[in-house]
């Protein structure tokens, strides 16, 4: 890679229409995402599932499915249209969704939400690419903060729709109603989106090689500051997955919440604190790397250790209102570790390898995450229900509090190399 002067082709203007778009598309995909967390009850007793078995299908069964696909989706990714590539898993992840309303079975249902989960894993890696090639590296963490928000809005819209259409309706016409429109925004993102050129934010020219997966993961494995990087993100996804996909059911069970209200409820606290979170760390990521680029580890342990006596006041508040009022510190605070680890990932990639990058590390959140999180809540509900009964989740939602405090320990060894993997990174 070499740098040039040539000025960006791209106005402001349109940089931030790209931006808006792919909020739109994180939001769809955490909407369907999110459906089934808040249609479990339901899905439960009609289909006959247990506690651990929908468990496995919101984390493990589903994470495995989405972490796998992606590097491969990505490797095409960083070698084609990323834009192309995304309109087609959003059409893809949009039907597998509406087909989720007409299973009959537990196992018809596990396969479609694999489908999902597949679909879904061609959006983030791509959209982190080029978002990293359309904003310069002083603007990024802001711009990545921005298209993290989706995420929080697609939690609050999937757990609000969600309630109220199965309130209404059903849990079936939730995932149709809610699935098929996905299918428009998959032809915005087609006929609207430009490919914003490899490499243009710092005046890299792209010698348009792309390393082979092999190559790349070896790299990545190279940098002792990825390889922590990974390893805390898969952790604090622990608390973070573990608590969005059963706080539902914890209100639900535990406070004896209707299905429309917990929808709202959970959708507004997680969803609105969450994207405030997301855009709050933007902004003071690209404000304190200019000082020092170790806050891009620091920012998320200290979130890390803020949100602890929050989570503790929801999973034993006696008072529904109360645990919801908690709720919103701790998404808020859950919000802030994704975009500076995002923008780390970038700068430490190189141009035709980002998509590639940013689907490594995903694998080790959702992996790890939501694959382990919501899986290990569901395990620990059975252990402790034969003692604990209704409250039993009380204790499963405190035991994901391990995760982070192991998360941590591996941000802060990522300040050792950090700014030498960085420099490195920036040679090469």
């Amino acid at each position: 890679m070499t740098a040039t002067d040539r000025p960006s082709s791209m106005s402001r203007a349109r940089q931030n229409y790209v931006l808006a778009v792919l909020v739109l598309v994180y939001a769809v995909n955490f909407i369907d995402r999110n459906l089934l967390p808040i249609l479990l009850q339901p899905i439960k007793e009609e289909l006959g599932a247990s506690d651990a078995a929908m468990g496995l299908l919101i984390g493990f069964a589903f994470a495995v499915f989405y972490t796998l696909a992606g590097i491969p989706i990505a490797r095409l990714a960083d070698r084609g249209s990323r834009r192309d590539i995304m309109a087609i898993g959003i059409a893809f992840w949009s039907l597998m969704t509406a087909a989720s309303g007409l299973v009959t079975s537990f196992g018809q249902l596990a396969l479609v939400r694999i489908g999902v989960g597949v679909g879904e894993a061609s959006a983030t890696p791509a959209a982190h690419a080029m978002i990293a090639d359309l904003f310069a590296p002083e603007r990024r963490a802001r711009a990545l903060s921005i298209y993290s928000t989706g995420a929080n809005f697609g939690v609050l819209f999937g757990l609000m729709l969600g309630g109220v259409i199965q309130q209404s309706l059903g849990w079936r016409a939730a995932f149709l109603l809610i699935g098929l429109p996905g299918v428009l925004i998959a032809l915005l993102v087609r006929w609207t989106l430009p490919e914003p050129r490899r490499g243009e934010s710092e005046g890299l020219v792209d010698s348009g090689e792309t390393p082979d997966i092999a190559t790349t993961l070896r790299y990545l494995a190279s940098l002792p500051t990825f390889r922590h990087l990974a390893a805390s993100a898969g952790l604090y996804g622990i608390t973070c997955y573990g608590l969005v996909a059963w706080a539902p059911t914890f209100l639900v069970r535990v406070h004896g919440l209707g299905p429309a209200e917990t929808g709202w409820k959970t959708g507004l606290a997680i969803g609105i604190s969450g994207a405030c979170g997301a855009v709050f760390a933007g902004v003071l990521t690209d404000r304190l790397v200019l000082r020092d680029r170790r806050w891009l580890v620091w920012i998320p342990a200290l979130s890390a250790v803020l949100q602890i006596p929050f989570h503790v006041c929801f999973a034993l508040s006696p008072d529904a209102n109360l645990a919801i009022l908690a709720l919103v510190p701790v998404n808020f605070l859950n919000g802030i570790f994704g975009p500076s680890s995002y923008t780390l990932t970038q700068g430490l990639a190189q141009v035709r390898m980002r998509a590639m990058a940013s689907a490594t590390l995903l694998f080790f959140l959702n992996l790890v995450g939501m694959g382990l999180g919501p899986t290990i809540v569901g395990q620990l509900n059975d252990v402790f229900a034969a003692t604990e009964g209704a409250d039993a989740i009380r204790y499963s939602m405190l035991a994901l509090l391990l995760a982070n405090g192991w998360g941590i320990v591996h941000s802060l060894l990522a300040t050792r190399t950090l700014e030498a993997d960085l420099v490195r990174a920036a040679e090469r």
